[in-house]
């Protein structure tokens, strides 16, 4: 208690016997572990990467499930080619359900349209994401990944400050200013006490179609030399696939069989 500044707001240990800001899930929903998906920025794949590992979890047995916490940019239900509502009855709301059993829940699924915008402040944001926890029947579920929207703002302070999370994966690209981005990321988690299982870089490079070489687009980037910084190992590091590319636009995401994030996954398991 020496250290504790009174200040709960920016405070991640959960286990203070002075306060518990933990929200407890759907009372019918048995989660086992969460795993929560971060970005320093928009536009690094995040919402992939979370697909992915759901597919990867799904495939080898384990019940998956993906709430997608990036209220305002969802892309999680086109990935799957999920389309339409959600319905619910008395016990709460209904997740919808992939081919492969994945359990999803994400804003989109409430607009009327798709393509209709959220225009709603943070409060009102980080409120939906506690909904999802709360009173969305998950029913049992082992791994559960929450897609969280970019950035160190109110949606993911709320997401590690409600629901316990047992670790994180932080995407990235190789652009130096976004490896610059991921050291707040990671620098976010050890305030809120919140484990980082690794680093997924995205877009790493893209392989000549005629003599297989390994093309680095952006150059080398700075990725590893921030996991050695804060002592992380970096997991995965993705190419540009145009097969991954077209399986999300026709939301045939869980037909891929890629190995790109196999550690990845074996780290999560554990």
């Amino acid at each position: 208690m020496k250290e504790c500044t009174h200040d709960c707001s920016t405070c991640g240990d959960n286990d203070c016997g002075e306060r518990s800001l933990l929200e407890k899930p759907h009372p019918q929903a048995k989660i086992k572990k969460v795993i929560g998906i971060v970005s320093g920025k928009g536009g690094v794949g995040k919402s992939l990467v979370t697909s992915l590992l759901a597919s990867k979890a799904a495939k080898l047995g384990k019940k998956t499930a993906i709430l997608d916490a990036d209220i305002t940019g969802p892309s999680i239900p086109r990935a799957f080619g999920i389309k339409g509502g959600v319905s619910g009855d008395d016990s709460g709301i209904m997740p919808r359900v992939t081919q492969n059993g994945i359990k999803i829940i994400s804003s989109n699924l409430l607009l009327p349209d798709e393509t209709d915008p959220v225009v709603w402040r943070g409060p009102i944001i980080a409120n939906m994401v506690k909904q999802f926890w709360t009173e969305v029947n998950w029913g049992e579920v082992d791994y559960m990944f929450v897609d969280m929207p970019p950035g160190t703002g109110d949606v993911p302070l709320t997401v590690f400050q409600s629901i316990k999370v047992d670790g994180i994966i932080v995407v990235t690209s190789p652009q130096e200013l976004v490896s610059m981005i991921v050291e707040k990321a990671v620098k976010m988690a050890n305030m809120m006490k919140i484990k980082v299982i690794g680093i997924v870089e995205n877009m790493s490079y893209v392989v000549c179609p005629d003599c297989g070489k390994k093309i680095n687009i952006f150059g080398e980037g700075k990725t590893e030399e921030v996991a050695k910084k804060f002592g992380v190992e970096v997991l995965a590091r993705l190419p540009f696939d145009a097969n991954i590319a077209s399986a999300v636009d026709k939301g045939d995401l869980e037909k891929l069989d890629v190995t790109y994030l196999d550690k990845a996954i074996e780290k999560i398991l554990i």
